[in-house]
């Protein structure tokens, strides 16, 4: 899904009413109603609902949904329009004037008409939408604050009220802290952003029938992973196959105290689909890995407590190296001499990239397309520091361009940066994962992905959808709190199953 500006997003909004065609105020009626069906199915018709409306369209908005909600039978819907401009917008007013003919409304001007909030109740958020480019200041600002205060459960319409769309806000902003936003056609790019998660616990991406092809045309170096792409770019298996058809990965892993990464990134690796998977792992890891996983075939380094020194790679389809190996004079060598080979395919992470990011020279050496996964604090020693979060993702993407790298940045809707400048966003994944182990287990993933021949964008793509659609069923299963790594191996054959 092509993630638009908030420009984008209103040019595809006039485009769809010139060419559908369809009335703007019949627009807003359609995206009012499937906000409304939403809403119907989370709040009970008993429930007090206040609905906090602006005078531009995401107040018109608010206003459709507040009579569409007392048609459906709400007894308890009360509507209020913050009047923070002497003019409102034509659908504004022509909603205005239908929810007049059915019920009352109040208009807030000054503090002292800022109504008390119950605790546990309704509030639908429509006084500010995407378009919003400068801090709300004035009666809005104080409108925001009295919400925020109160306990009741916050729907916004489009996006909270005064967070920004396309811009970080500062951390002075008022900004509705809503529960849940019910955003149009895609998602807005702050939403994915670590900044946003102080104004918004979830959102959902609502289809309002904007004119699909049009939205093609397009231009954004932002995406937004589902189910749907990934089901395009996910091979089915021929009948015939045998286990040489789905390559031969190695981990390279571990060291002695971490030979637990090592375990965890080889079992992802056999739950992901290569036909043969080895470990490269110091001696002391040996029978730990032949008792742990016995499918895996085990190679042992001359050292017995560190790797040292790079075996013979050009067998192997796909090599991941980082997990555990410690960032000591012999495990420098060892990436070293490894970097120094021909290598089809590679994943590197934890320790090697920290290894990397105390010799970026070697940085050169990276074959074309090397899959790079740290996670904040390893990118930040490979970058340096940024700004904000916008200033991140542009990090991101200069250095899988410079260096013809795909670079998924770990986090909450983690980021895949290709060197062609596209950003992907994961939708699936949960807090219940930041725990040790989960890195290593997405390594084992997309090393077995590549091994089976995906380019390194899908198989980048492949696993860390998967990966985070494993972590949700293990949460839904053992918990939040409760799941862990070895949990995110356990529930990969049912993330691979959704699309079988």
């Amino acid at each position: 899904m092509k993630i638009l500006s908030t420009e984008q997003v209103r040019s595809l909004d006039q485009y769809t009413i010139q060419h559908e065609p369809i009335r703007s105020i019949d627009l807003m009626e359609r995206a009012s109603a499937v906000v409304t069906d939403l809403l119907t199915e989370r709040v009970n018709t008993h429930e007090q609902v206040m609905v906090f409306c602006g005078m531009g369209n995401n107040g018109g908005d608010g206003l459709a949904v507040a009579r569409q909600l007392m048609e459906r039978g709400y007894l308890h819907v009360s509507t209020f329009v913050v009047r923070h401009s002497p003019k409102a917008s034509d659908d504004f007013s022509v909603n205005e004037e239908r929810l007049k003919s059915i019920s009352g409304l109040r208009y807030i001007e000054t503090d002292f008409q800022i109504p008390l909030i119950p605790n546990h109740c309704v509030v639908v958020d429509a006084i500010f939408g995407s378009g919003l480019s400068r801090p709300v200041t004035g009666i809005s600002a104080a409108v925001i604050q009295k919400i925020n205060e109160a306990d009741a459960t916050i729907y916004s319409i489009d996006m909270p009220s005064g967070m920004y769309g396309d811009q970080v806000n500062a951390e002075t902003d008022e900004v509705i802290a809503a529960d849940l936003a019910y955003t149009f056609h895609c998602p807005k790019l702050t939403f994915l952003l670590p900044c946003s998660s102080r104004y918004l616990c979830d959102f959902e991406v609502l289809d309002i029938g904007l004119d699909k092809v049009c939205a093609e045309t397009f231009p954004s170096p932002y995406h937004y992973l589902t189910p749907s792409f990934i089901r395009t770019i996910l091979k089915t298996r021929n009948r015939f196959s045998h286990k040489g058809t789905y390559g031969h990965a190695l981990m390279a892993a571990g060291s002695y105290g971490k030979v637990g990464a090592a375990v965890l990134s080889v079992k992802a690796a056999l739950r992901s689909g290569a036909g043969l998977v080895s470990a490269y792992v110091p001696g002391c890891a040996y029978e730990i890995l032949q008792n742990t996983a016995p499918e895996a075939m085990v190679i042992t380094d001359a050292a017995a407590n560190e790797l040292s020194q790079a075996p013979d790679l050009s067998k192997f389809s796909a090599i991941g190296i980082g997990p555990g190996i410690g960032i000591s004079a012999k495990a420098k060598a060892f990436l070293r001499g490894a970097l120094e080979q021909t290598i089809k395919a590679c994943v590197l992470d934890a320790d090697a990239l920290n290894i990397l990011s105390e010799n970026k020279e070697w940085l050169k050496q990276l074959p074309p397309n090397t899959v790079l996964t740290p996670h904040p604090g390893e990118f930040k020693r490979l970058v340096g520091e940024w700004r904000d979060d916008l200033d991140k993702l542009k990090l991101q993407s200069e250095f899988a361009a410079r260096y013809q790298v795909v670079l998924v940045l770990k986090g909450a809707h983690t980021t895949i940066a290709l060197p062609d400048g596209r950003i992907y966003f994961n939708a699936t994944g949960n807090p219940g994962m930041a725990k040790g182990g989960s890195g290593d287990v997405l390594t084992g993933i997309i090393t077995s992905l590549l091994a089976q021949g995906y380019s390194a964008s899908k198989a980048a793509q492949i696993g860390v959808w998967v990966h985070g659609m494993a972590g949700d069923f293990a949460a839904t299963y053992r918990s939040q709190i409760g799941m862990s790594a070895s949990d995110i191996i356990r529930y990969l054959p049912k993330a691979f199953a959704v699309f079988e």
